[in-house]
């Protein structure tokens, strides 16, 4: 059963979260893992595991998600499908190498990698930073290769790889708005591959709490899709309306906040 004063906390994150995949392609991890770690955290969840059970939860979140924004960029034809195809392989490889080394991985730990991406991603959106268009797409091996670098940062982070599938994409001379559609669909095959680790390293962990499926609490996933798979049509259709530069200063400045948050926990 839902706990019932958690449902506001499920639905804004979802929210938040589902409008941002859709806008800036990336898979609302960075927003989903923190806040769901504090509210674990405030439900009493085992200390050891609120950081692990947010990750798998936030990760099963982004299937839904990737799916919904998926569809928007399609029909704004922005989606490259061969590259999609050829970078799936390695996705699906490196998410489920991410998922295995996330449930071996302190908890510590693993929190001072998740607070390390947050700020380079909120650096990266800041500083609008892009690597120069300078090469073309490699062949079949090369982005095989390339998703599993990806898939694997991915998985260990649980954000559906925009952060990384967009940079790559521009710098191979994709145009901007393809690359953001294209890591849309990227996002799938990143979070069915983590999501299947986060369940299998997690099924039979003592002292998870009820209604976990291996490190993914469905409780919170229920609620949070029903936002997320909502709003995220939304931000792929403005993505393709509107100039993102300060929307994306306004999402770095909250994965700040969060990772201040984050750090102080850790101190």
């Amino acid at each position: 059963m839902i706990p019932f004063d958690a449902i506001p906390a499920y639905l804004l994150t979802g929210a938040v979260a589902g409008f941002f995949a859709g806008l800036l392609g990336v898979g609302g991890g960075v927003i989903v893992v923190p806040v769901l770690s504090m509210i674990f955290a405030g439900r009493g969840f085992p200390a050891n595991e609120v950081l692990h059970l947010a990750l798998g939860t936030s990760m099963a979140a982004i299937m839904f998600t990737s799916l919904s924004s998926l569809r928007a960029h399609h029909a704004h034809r922005a989606v490259i499908w061969p590259v999609m195809r050829d970078l799936t392989p390695g996705i699906l490889a490196g998410t489920l190498l991410g998922a295995m080394l996330a449930a071996r991985i302190s908890s510590r730990s693993l929190s001072i990698f998740f607070v390390g991406f947050m700020l380079f991603v909120a650096v990266q959106m800041v500083a609008n930073l892009r690597p120069k268009p300078s090469r073309n797409l490699p062949g079949r091996g090369g982005l095989a290769v390339a998703g599993g670098v990806i898939g694997a940062v991915a998985s260990l982070a649980a954000m559906g790889g925009g952060a990384l599938t967009v940079p790559y994409l521009v710098w191979c001379n994709v145009r901007p708005h393809q690359a953001i559609g294209t890591s849309a669909a990227v996002g799938l095959p990143i979070a069915v591959g983590g999501t299947l680790g986060y369940v299998w390293n997690g099924w039979g962990h003592p002292g998870l709490p009820a209604g976990s499926l291996g490190f993914v609490y469905l409780p919170a996933l229920a609620v949070i899709l029903v936002a997320s798979v909502l709003v995220a049509p939304l931000g792929a259709r403005l993505a393709h309306r509107l100039p993102v530069a300060v929307l994306k200063r306004i999402f770095a400045g909250l994965l700040l906040l969060l990772s201040a948050k984050m750090i102080w926990g850790l101190l």
